[in-house]
């Protein structure tokens, strides 16, 4: 199957739509860190396994925001990633 970049795009596009939250324990601190994530819940366990693995000594993911997140590799206490869930768009009520 040929794929163009139009089709490529929309689904690049797609995947954006979803977010990935996550949790993220560090040792000595009182409170978790929570994020939502454009990156794939694949591409966020691959950071936290090369940092744990020593292969960088910082765990860096993005949010959906853009910023970034870096946490001690060694300060790690532990790692909750959810399931992808629809961006909400729009306003609504509760």
């Amino acid at each position: 199957m040929l794929r163009t970049a139009r089709t490529h795009a929309h689904i690049t596009d797609r995947r954006r739509d979803k977010a990935v939250e996550v949790k993220i324990g560090v040792q000595h601190a009182p409170r978790e860190i929570v994020l939502e994530s454009g990156q794939t819940p694949e591409e966020v366990e691959r950071a936290v396994s090369e940092a744990l693995a020593g292969k960088s000594q910082l765990l860096s993911l993005v949010d959906d925001h853009g910023r970034k997140v870096l946490v001690p590799a060694d300060r790690l206490a532990y790692v909750e990633l959810g399931e992808p869930t629809q961006r909400k768009v729009g306003f609504s009520a509760l």
